[in-house]
This record gives structure tokens, C-alpha cells and sequence, in this order.
């Protein structure tokens, strides 16, 4: 018998399995901590994990924290119910994987994905989520500048900009890289980049060394989370809303703080 046909026949027989509801909670649990953690909505990660289980011919509550998820699947009898408490994975923000999972959730629901065939799915993706931090770099700092210009500033302000978005972006992959805490890299970054931005301030260079200064850390800025928690607002998860929001309240706090210094040190008038 050939490999190929002996991998159809092992994929019917996955497709034909149906998992027990122990497997279907902890594969759950699992693919909502990385959900959650990667910036998802919560109404996304609910219906995407609802999909998931009535694929498989269970139903699923679940309950959303901060920090944790509960799952609980049971049969469509009703009599045999599996709960779990998983942590949220700390991801960091990913568009990537997280349009990835949310695929893989319409794959199972719509190409009948067997158990299995999801699991290790499931487990490609948590692994191969890598972009090339040197192409991020280089996009970041080119929005970052775009930015710039969006707002009124001039050729010799916008090189500035790109420059201190450079240097900026590249210290926060670095700290990240060694798990430093996120406020602090805010902080630092925000720093950073304030002090390069002040360069047309300091040196005359162009018209417009406010726009400069003021553009050079909106790559810092935690759009995310605003924009998150507002979405947990109307779907009335409030709890998470309210948690993603002071999280946004507090980098933005950072973010000044670092902006602050950095004009401070450089002398440049706030007002």
C-alpha cells in the first residue's frame, strides 16, 4: 500500500473519531490561551472556540478573566462534563497568529479537520509563529515616518523620525527578547526615540521639529488594547474591557513619562 493512501485512510479514520470530551477541553483550553494572549477580542475567541466544539459534537461554556480561562465541554447528554483553568498564554500582540487560529477554527468547522490533524495544526502554529523581526523593523519605521508627514512634517523631520522609530523599534525587540517588562520597555523606547526626535529642535533642521518630537513615539502608542476593550464593552465582558483598558492606561503612562524625560533632558518646552 502506498504512503499517500495510507495517510488518506489514517485522516478518514481522525475525520471519523470522535474525540472524548477530556481531549476536546484541554485542545480548547489550550487554543484560547493562545488566542486571548496573541490580542484577541473576546467574542472572537468565544465564537471561535464554540465552533470548535460543535464540530466535534460537544458544548462548551466559558468563562473569560484577565489572566485565565475556564472551560468546561460536555456531551450533548449532558452527563459527562470536563472542566479546565488555562493560563493566558503572553504572546504579545500578533496579527498573525492570530488571523492563523482563527483559520484553523474554520477549518475544522468547514474541511471537517479531525482531532488529531487539529491538534498538531494547532501545535505548527504556536511554533512557527516567527516573522522576520528585521522586515518588522523596517516597516515600523517607514509607518512611523509616513506618520510624520500624515501630520505636517517635512522632509528633514521625517528622517528623524525614521531614525528615532529605529533605534527605538530595535531596543524594544531587544528588551522583549530578554523578557524585560513591558512597561519598562515603553518607557525606555519612549525615551529613546524622544531624545533622536529633539534633533530637529536642537540642530534647526527643517520647519517642523514639534510634529518630529511629537511623532517620533506613536509607534508606542497601545492601540490595541484601547481598541479591545472597547469591543469587550459592547459585547459586555467588562471584566476583561476594564483590565485591557487600564493595561492601555498605564502603558500610555509609561509612553509619557519616557516622552517627558526625554524632552526634560534635551530642554525642550513642553508648552
Amino acid at each position: 500500500m502506498m504512503a499517500s493512501e495510507c495517510k488518506v485512510m489514517e485522516r478518514q479514520h481522525d475525520i471519523t473519531q470522535v474525540p472524548s470530551g477530556k481531549e476536546v477541553c484541554l485542545f480548547l483550553a489550550e487554543y484560547g490561551s493562545w488566542l486571548l494572549g496573541c490580542g484577541a477580542t473576546c467574542i472572537r475567541l468565544e465564537k471561535n472556540m464554540q465552533r470548535i466544539a460543535a464540530t466535534y459534537g460537544k458544548r462548551m461554556e466559558l468563562t473569560i478573566s484577565p489572566r485565565h480561562i475556564h472551560v468546561s465541554v460536555l456531551d450533548d447528554s449532558g452527563s459527562d462534563t470536563v472542566t479546565t483553568i488555562a493560563s493566558v498564554k503572553a504572546t504579545g500582540v500578533s496579527f498573525n497568529l492570530n488571523t492563523m487560529l482563527s483559520q484553523l477554527s474554520w477549518e475544522v468547522a468547514d474541511r471537517k479537520l479531525g482531532f488529531r490533524e487539529a491538534r498538531e495544526r494547532l501545535r505548527e502554529i504556536t511554533r512557527s509563529d516567527s516573522q522576520n523581526k528585521w522586515v518588522v523593523l523596517l516597516l515600523v519605521t517607514l509607518a512611523n515616518a509616513s506618520f510624520c508627514h500624515l501630520f505636517g512634517g517635512d522632509l528633514p523631520a521625517m528622517a528623524v523620525v525614521g531614525a528615532a522609530t529605529l533605534a527605538g523599534y530595535y531596543l524594544k525587540q531587544l528588551l522583549l527578547e530578554h523578557r524585560v517588562d513591558i512597561r519598562v520597555v515603553v518607557l525606555a523606547c519612549a525615551f529613546v526615540s524622544s531624545v533622536l526626535g529633539a534633533s530637529c529642535h536642537l540642530f534647526s533642521l527643517g520647519t517642523t521639529p514639534a510634529v518630529a518630537i511629537g511623532t517620533s513615539i506613536l509607534y508606542l502608542v497601545p492601540g490595541i488594547p484601547f481598541l479591545n476593550s472597547f469591543s469587550d464593552v459592547l459585547y459586555r465582558y467588562y471584566i476583561c474591557a476594564f483590565s485591557r483598558f487600564m493595561d492601555a492606561v498605564v502603558l500610555t503612562a509609561c509612553l509619557s513619562a519616557g516622552l517627558c524625560a526625554g524632552m526634560a533632558l534635551m530642554r525642550v518646552g513642553m508648552f
